[in-house]
């Protein structure tokens, strides 16, 4: 029965496995982003999404509007990423980097530049049309999503009639489900259609089904003269069919291709899609995939299922996720703990406010609005576990990486294309994966790097005559290694790979998984290295050099006063090649290679590497020679990778790369978009400067007014999208990751406690399920900006030797497998329990 009762048992995670002895903390505010009117704005509405297919729910009354995607709709098809011509353009480039000319060398870089990336495309639109003769109670307007339940819903009243509709993306059975409900019998009425911006057609099926037929354009930009240079683009369809309540509503098909439902107790609709993408290396003129016939299958797949049953099998897939990491932030004993609603109210400008289930709830945007003056740390809570949830929903095994905006665009031509940028972008979007114990959400990315490598290999060979394989600074579905079409301070930059391979050392640093380590890994850092150790020139002091180098998007001015990009082994080079060799050195240890002639000369490279410099000012130096910088308060902190998210500075290792580093903050500032923002943060937690870490928390947390958007300010809209403006996701996941590192960080054999807690803004809290280094997870809990007790375990592998460290103190610990290890404040030992299974 439809609207049966049901109850789902959830299964333990790792929040659960452990609870300190005691606590004063009462539970968090419920996890939802709230709003008391319909979307305004596309920011204004409410983001979900399965990895696969995303969709944005506006929530009108009258009319709704439900904008969708799928993750391998794309412009164009693979094409050759070579360019036969760039030897002879590097020769060039290398001499005039060798007569100091860096102008001219970067104008001449130019020639090393390759072709545009593809742009992500949008799905389309559900259309909702209601009764517009029924008029809204605005007072008893509420739309919400539910972050425990990955659920959308709309409430309001009209007469005497309560309508509510649900929303939720179905990853394991691929589906977008919604359903409609009124109060009173037979108030559910609406026509719906599907419409997209991309060229299409739609026709009715015999079972009232509504099918969407269409294609991406076959190039980024249309030809506008020869209608036969447009090749074949991926085809997609998407189907939406629907549920009625059983004796009770009719569905008649209308004219114009619309669906027509009147007088049903509740509508439950189904929407599908699929494309004939079959990876980057098939043409879509070659593709054998009928996205049509998958869909129809998918959709008769689920056409006998109840509401009940798929939403049933959607939260206990999101959750055995999305519940292994909890949160409570809490300040300190001068305020009544767990009175924050309360304080809340009492800061909150009067506003409309909405009454859910009795309670009275403030909207999101109020809370984003008041955070300057009351810094509610449930807010933070939020943010934090709404960079988990869109993780979740953009990422997982077998869709796409998260690109740009996740899996959410709304436009043919979307800022940056979307595309997957490499230079700092696409790497955040999965910082927080690992850390906040989310690791299959990287698959994608792992899947990503196995297809870059592939053609990487080519565009190495020929444009650079090397072995291994490159990648730059943005790609896309085709899986582009070739550097982008544009100016050369951010075209030019042949690290992306190195950046991208960074990932894998930290998945098996994190996980101890050796079979991944050496059958997926391995073989990827390898050809990455061999790509950095051809790349390697002899250089200046008899160092190994790279030549070209830029620091991403920064340029600088050279000593004949000349504004120039390129130059010679930039700090970020030097430091993301460090990170590779350590990486593979590290790796050939686990798996027995560490004689390999390959490793013996990564080995004999690694201390040729140009070291980290500081300059006059006391500064970590963002180029070889000490150039002047024409925008101190530049957004990118590429120079300072190495502090994080690299691991060649560090407190312990080179306390005076460390204060310049801290100087080379001072110096950017605090503004810069909403990436750079969370950057900061993460870099500032491994200063363990609590005070500035927590500033950049306090700067991300602002309201952008999407009519008066200011390019490079950061900020957040109203549904906590993170804002570069425009939207761009990366921020929302550097957010979760810079709080988990001012809580949590390590190496492999190190566990370091609230390195970076902000003692007097979240002076009681508890963190649980975190990951570290070395496969540990770890549960805190503290008590007026002190450590309470710490729960640590190792759920697989060998027992092993790990230091714990906390303001000062450190213990040297033997921990086995499966057992739960309790310590308190002074880092003792006082309880030791077996892990259930």
């Amino acid at each position: 029965m439809e609207d049966g009762s049901w109850v789902l048992v959830t299964r333990s995670t790792n929040r659960d496995m452990w609870n300190p002895t005691s606590t004063d903390l009462e539970d968090s505010k419920p996890l939802k982003i709230t709003s008391t009117r319909p979307a305004k704005y596309w920011t204004d509405a409410i983001p979900i999404g399965n990895g696969r297919l995303g969709a944005m729910v506006w929530g009108g009354v009258s009319s709704e509007l439900i904008q969708l995607n799928e993750d391998t709709l794309w412009t164009g098809t693979p094409i050759d990423y070579t360019n036969p011509d760039a030897p002879e353009a590097l020769a060039e480039v290398r001499n005039l980097v060798d007569s100091g000319e860096f102008a001219e060398a970067s104008d001449a870089a130019a020639k090393l530049s390759g072709t545009n990336a593809n742009a992500y495309q949008l799905l389309g639109d559900i259309k909702l049309e209601f009764d517009g003769s029924l008029m809204c109670a605005e007072e008893t307007y509420y739309r919400e999503l539910d972050l425990d339940t990955a659920t959308a819903r709309v409430k309001y009243s009209a007469g005497d009639v309560q309508f509510t509709r649900e929303h939720f993306a179905s990853y394991p059975d691929q589906v977008i489900v919604t359903k409609i409900a009124g109060s009173k019998e037979g108030s559910v009425s609406f026509t719906v259609s599907l419409d997209s911006k991309l060229d299409h057609h739609c026709y009715i099926t015999d079972e009232s089904q509504i099918v969407m037929e269409g294609r991406c354009p076959g190039k980024r930009i249309l030809p506008k003269v020869k209608a036969n240079d447009d090749p074949k683009g991926i085809l997609f369809a998407a189907v939406l069919g629907l549920q009625i309540s059983d004796g009770a509503g009719l569905i008649s098909v209308l004219d114009d291709g619309r669906l027509k439902v009147e007088g049903a107790n509740w509508v439950v609709l189904h929407m599908v899609a699929s494309s004939s993408f079959e990876g980057p290396f098939t043409k879509p003129s070659e593709s054998e995939k009928d996205p049509t016939s998958v869909s129809l299958r998918a959709l008769k797949s689920i056409k006998n299922q109840s509401y009940s049953e798929l939403y049933s099998r959607h939260l206990d897939d999101y959750q055995n996720l999305f519940h292994r990491v909890s949160l409570q932030l809490c300040k300190g004993s001068d305020r009544k703990i767990g009175d924050r609603s309360l304080e809340i109210k009492n800061l909150m400008p009067s506003g409309k406010r909405c009454v859910e289930g009795n309670k009275d709830v403030v909207p999101t945007v109020d809370r984003i609005r008041s955070f300057q003056s009351d810094e509610d740390p449930s807010l933070v809570e939020l943010l934090f576990q709404f960079g988990r949830y869109l993780l979740i929903s953009s990422s997982r095994p077998g869709t796409q990486v998260a690109n740009l905006q996740g899996i959410w665009n709304k436009d043919l031509e979307p800022m940056w294309d979307s595309a997957p940028h490499l230079n700092i972008n696409l790497e955040m979007n999965y910082w927080p994966s690992l850390p906040c114990n989310l690791s299959e959400c990287q698959e994608p990315l792992f899947e990503f790097i196995k297809s870059l490598s592939i053609n990487g290999c080519k565009t190495a060979q020929v444009n650079y005559k090397t072995s291994g394989w490159v990648v730059h600074h943005k790609s896309d579905i085709w899986a582009k290694p070739s550097a982008d079409k544009g100016q050369v301070v951010w075209a030019i930059w042949p690290m992306g790979g190195a950046w991208l391979c960074t990932h894998l050392w930290e998945h098996y640093s994190y996980t101890m998984d050796e079979d991944f380590l050496r059958n997926k890994a391995y073989p990827l850092l390898e050809g990455c290295a061999s790509f950095l150790l051809d790349w390697l020139i002899e250089g200046h002091g008899g160092y190994l050099e790279t030549n070209p180098s830029t620091s991403p998007e920064h340029m600088f001015i050279a000593p004949d006063g000349k504004s120039a990009s390129v130059s010679y082994s930039s700090t970020m080079d030097m430091a993301l090649i460090k990170e590779v060799f350590s990486a593979i050195i590290s790796a050939s240890e686990v798996l027995g290679r560490n004689e390999d002639a390959f490793v013996q000369k990564v080995h004999k490279a690694q201390p040729r590497l140009y070291p980290t410099k500081i300059d006059e000012e006391g500064s970590i130096m963002e180029w070889a020679q000490d150039f002047k910088d024409p925008d101190v308060h530049h957004r990118h902190l590429s120079h300072l990778f190495g502090l994080f998210p690299g691991h060649s500075i560090t407190i312990d290792k080179n306390p005076e790369l460390c204060e310049a580093a801290e100087n080379s903050l001072y110096k950017r500032g605090e503004d810069g978009p909403g990436w750079s923002t969370t950057w900061k943060i993460a870099l500032w937690a491994h200063l363990h400067n609590s005070d500035h870490s927590y500033r950049m928390v306090k700067q991300l947390i602002k309201l952008v007014d999407p009519d008066h958007e200011v390019a490079f300010e950061g900020g957040l809209y109203s549904n906590l999208f993170a804002a570069h403006p425009p939207f761009q996701i990366d921020a929302n996941f550097g957010f979760t990751a810079g709080v988990s590192e001012m809580l949590v960080q390590s190496s492999i054999k190190d566990l370091y406690l609230l390195p970076a807690l902000p003692r007097d803004k979240w002076a009681n809290g508890c963190v649980k399920g975190l990951k570290a280094r070395g496969g540990l997870t770890a549960s805190i809990c503290w008590k007026e900006g002190d450590l309470h007790e710490v729960g640590v375990w190792l759920k697989d592998g060998s027992s092993s030797l790990h230091k714990i460290h906390y303001r000062g103190t450190t213990v040297t610990v033997n921990l086995s497998c499966r057992k739960i290890y309790t310590f308190n404040a002074q880092l003792e030992c006082v309880k030791t329990l077996s892990l259930s299974c």
